[in-house]
């Protein structure tokens, strides 16, 4: 499509926009001049969908009303609420239903998850992930890697960009998978790196992983409900991912799990057992030695925090309404690639401003990480002032994500008229 910067033109597409109505499902907070703000920040929390608080009032009266029947009666008894979740949960990251599993929140997954596919031997004991991923993630890897009794420093291998670049190579992945060979066991990595934006080749990761006899995950906190995801036919052995971005199900809320269905019958699986993953037809006999639910389902632990899946269940509705992935990417690289533009028309070096999201469309999501190598911390702060919430990243990268339930092209030109006013005075 061949962009425009007016506002006309914005208008334009947001009148031809399929999914324009889905503005209206969502509760935006105001600016400070008390009109609605340009929220940019959906990579760090979603909008409140508008059905949120009903959903969980429904619980809270099940509560009131069934006090512990509420288990087994009612129209949504929460012994099986996890159910409720499946399909959607599968549509959206490419699965089957027993592959998925919605349960506690997303670090503690990636622990009960590494606990299972990453089993190092004397030889075997390498670890893959790249540089700067998500502290919460190099935290896990550090722990986990130790309670081996293994050294960080020697068993974890992280990918670093070539120098005077911001992001991965597919190719410098390949061949470090393949440099370390029968030593790596393990292959963990953000869909989408937080930082960069960068959406990395899963499928030609999880295919040279595996080559090599390594077990291949991801962290998908950045890419479930954003990207198309194919977890199942990219033959992806694990995975996990938060709800609360571009899933809009609230702050802290549930996080989903991923486990491919070859391990769905292999109940000698190491892992981290508790009584909500153990069989349900057997679980109230409460007889000793663990025998897990088939599937993803077999790695709960508690059983479900009822009032947040609730609201998880309202946001999923959202994007099944929506159409699903297929709707929410065409918009989504339309309204980025429209930012894009906008800020390209600045006419700022790279010295005063670097977009370091890669410009290829298939190689990103629903943001563009500005690089503001002088004073970016003022000019965030002015974006804040002004009522453009996007986000801040040490040491010098401003994050803006426009996402295609909520965000309109007319948002995106305000915003870029921000962004010239201020170019404007460099």
């Amino acid at each position: 499509m061949t962009f425009e910067p007016t506002l006309d033109f914005a208008r334009q597409l947001d009148a031809q926009d399929p999914l324009r109505d889905f503005r209206q499902h969502f509760l935006i907070p105001p600016a400070p001049d008390g009109q609605e703000c340009l929220y940019f920040c959906g990579n760090s929390l979603g909008l409140q969908p508008r059905t949120a608080r009903a959903a969980a009032e429904r619980q809270f009266e099940n509560w009131q009303n069934l006090a512990v029947e509420g288990h087994f009666k009612g129209e949504t008894p929460w012994m099986y609420f996890h159910q409720r979740l499946q399909d959607a949960t599968a549509r959206i990251v490419g699965a089957k239903p027993v592959e998925v599993v919605v349960m506690n929140n997303l670090t503690t997954n990636l622990h009960l998850l590494l606990v299972s596919f990453y089993q190092p031997t004397a030889t075997r004991y390498k670890v893959l992930m790249e540089a700067g991923a998500f502290p919460s993630d190099q935290y896990a890897l550090e722990t986990q890697v130790r309670m081996r009794g293994l050294n960080p420093d020697d068993a974890i291998v992280e990918l670093t960009p070539r120098p005077g670049e911001y992001t991965l190579r597919t190719e410098d992945i390949m061949a470090r998978i393949e440099e370390l060979g029968d030593s790596l066991c393990t292959v963990i990595m953000g869909g989408i790196n937080y930082y960069t934006g960068q959406v990395y080749d899963m499928a030609a990761i999880t295919r040279a992983g595996h080559a090599v006899g390594a077990t291949v995950g991801f962290d998908l906190a950045h890419a479930a409900g954003n990207i198309p995801l194919h977890l199942h036919d990219w033959d992806v052995d694990f995975a996990c991912w938060c709800s609360y971005k571009y899933l809009n199900s609230g702050p802290g809320g549930v996080s989903g799990v991923f486990v491919h269905e070859r391990f769905a019958d292999q109940p000698e699986l190491l892992r981290l057992a508790g009584w909500w993953g153990y069989d349900d037809k057997e679980r109230f006999k409460m007889k000793k030695g663990f025998r897990p639910m088939r599937g993803a389902a077999g790695w709960q632990l508690s059983n479900g925090a009822v009032l947040t899946m609730a609201v998880h269940e309202a946001a999923l509705a959202e994007h099944e309404a929506a159409g699903g992935m297929p709707a929410l990417r065409q918009k989504s690289e339309l309204l980025t690639g429209y930012l894009e533009f906008l800020i390209n028309r600045l006419g700022l070096t790279k010295q005063q401003l670097e977009i370091i999201t890669p410009a290829d469309p298939a190689q990103r999501g629903c943001q563009l990480s500005l690089l503001i190598h002088h004073n970016g911390r003022d000019l965030f702060e002015h974006l804040m002032a002004v009522g453009v919430i996007g986000d801040w990243r040490e040491p010098n990268v401003i994050r803006l994500a426009p996402v295609p339930l909520y965000n309109t092209f007319e948002d995106v030109y305000r915003v870029g008229e921000v962004l010239a006013e201020w170019a404007a005075r460099q």
